[in-house]
């Protein structure tokens, strides 16, 4: 009755890795943007936007190098800040980060050498071999006499370069690609990991079950609100699947949304729902959910993602099945159309429900990939039918001919029927009803269209 998608793609092992690093505001997500040829980190005039690392696969003449974006390196700090908290942070994954790479690219402003320009480029001494210099906003040549400044450092390679305009951006690659051994680089078939987004208000523990599902310290882990700004990806495998985990920013009320970093952060979790499987939304067990959540929430629903409501930082809370009842309780009053969607009690700092949050992933998965025959399906359609026939008034009189499943992931069915625009709401929701119970589409929206036939199935 069923079938499952099973679509593979190509992937790269030991490709080499390309680690862009430099002082704040240097121009590094938008040389980043510019190899990729699309906007996959926000770029601001804002110094210190990129927290997180940031990676992706470009090709360089037909060959795969993994490109990573880091967070600037700042000297200046306002001691006792959270931002200079942070900045210790970011400054710490950066040097945990060139440590692992094949090339480092240390991208230089044009105008003035600065102090951490300096302390920067001492701190590279041990990587010395492994670099390649270049100076950034010397579109059309400007600021190029300035910039040979930057040869008193000693540096064997230098270019120069406008990541914004492509100024020399061919050389910059051509460079790049020769500093670069492709020998260990193997490409495997691998079956499409299960996306998995990672969303929910700041400050509700993401970054940590991020770290906590892949096992590493792939994002900046702090209380202090807002911390993630990019999408930051991560791969783990469970259970012979593969992942790929998209840790968003938090979602905030517009009211609250006052920095434009944060805008674009806020929006680009938002557009993560287009990529991702499954959601996994969280929410501080002692909080619970808000207005905000709901819109999010919604957002997931109307595009057919399937959606885990997780309920994040249990220990905290009293450990008997009263307390798990009330708040799932109060999650089902707020999402009645949503009494598919599972709900989990974890803690990710303790790593406790995890395993069970995964089964669950999977079994959302698989759902959202199963696909039904036509001939079973319009079996169950007639005993459905028969079992609770359509409204007799003469005005709303109407025949459902038959029923095809037209997408997976997100689930679409297609039913026709003699007068689509009579069938009520309540009878297709009776018949989304059934499709769940009897089709195995217990825990994922389904979505049901209706056309126009006066075909039956077996006439068509």
């Amino acid at each position: 009755m069923e079938k499952h998608s099973g679509d593979e793609e190509l992937v790269y092992r030991n490709q080499p890795l390309v680690v862009i690093a430099g002082r704040p505001n240097v121009g590094k997500s938008t040389l980043f943007n510019r190899l990729l040829h699309k906007r996959r980190v926000i770029t601001d005039p804002t110094p210190g936007v990129t927290r997180d690392p940031v990676e992706e696969t470009v090709f360089i003449k037909d060959k795969p190098v993994r490109f990573m974006d880091t967070g600037g390196f700042k000297l200046t700090r306002t001691l006792g800040s959270m931002e200079a908290v942070l900045d210790d942070l970011v400054v710490q994954k950066t040097v945990e980060s060139l440590k692992k790479a094949d090339l480092i690219l240390l991208l230089l402003d044009a105008g003035e050498i600065t102090p951490e320009d300096e302390e920067f480029i001492g701190l590279l001494r041990p990587y010395w071999d492994r670099i390649v210099a270049a100076v950034n906003k010397t579109e059309g040549g400007r600021f190029e006499t300035e910039a040979l400044n930057f040869h008193r450092f000693g540096f064997k390679e230098l270019i120069c370069i406008s990541a914004e305009h492509g100024d020399r951006i061919p050389e910059l690659t051509d460079l790049i690609f020769s500093k670069l051994d492709f020998s260990a680089v193997e490409t495997v078939e691998k079956k499409v990991p299960i996306k998995l987004a990672i969303m929910g208000k700041p400050n509700t523990g993401k970054s940590t079950l991020c770290n906590c599902l892949t096992g590493s310290e792939l994002s900046i882990v702090s209380d202090y609100a807002g911390t993630t700004r990019d999408v930051v990806e991560g791969a783990f495998h469970f259970k012979g699947k593969d992942f790929l985990l998209l840790d968003t920013a938090g979602i905030r009320r517009k009211a609250k949304v006052k920095e434009n970093v944060e805008y674009y952060s806020v929006n680009r979790a938002i557009k993560t729902l287009e990529r991702a499987d499954v959601v996994l939304y969280l929410m501080d067990a002692a909080e619970g959910l808000t207005e905000q959540d709901k819109k999010v929430i919604k957002l997931a629903h109307d595009r057919g993602r399937a959606l885990v409501f997780v309920l994040n930082k249990w220990d905290t809370q009293d450990q008997d099945k009263k307390t798990a009842r009330k708040a799932e309780e109060n999650i089902r009053i707020m999402f009645g159309h949503m009494a598919y969607a599972p709900i989990l009690e974890i803690s990710a700092k303790e790593n406790t429900g995890i395993k069970p949050l995964l089964n669950t992933v999977v079994e959302l998965y698989n759902q959202l990939n199963r696909k039904i025959d036509t001939g079973p399906l319009n079996t169950a359609l007639r005993d459905w039918i028969a079992a609770y026939p359509p409204p007799a008034s003469r005005s709303a009189r109407f025949h459902i001919r038959y029923a095809v499943q037209t997408k997976t992931n997100p689930v679409v069915f297609l039913l026709f029927a003699t007068k689509p625009d009579s069938v009520p709401q309540s009878y297709i929701a009776y018949l989304k009803n059934k499709m769940r119970e009897d089709l195995g589409f217990t825990k994922i929206p389904i979505t049901i269209e209706m056309q126009a036939s006066r075909k039956k199935w077996e006439d068509r």
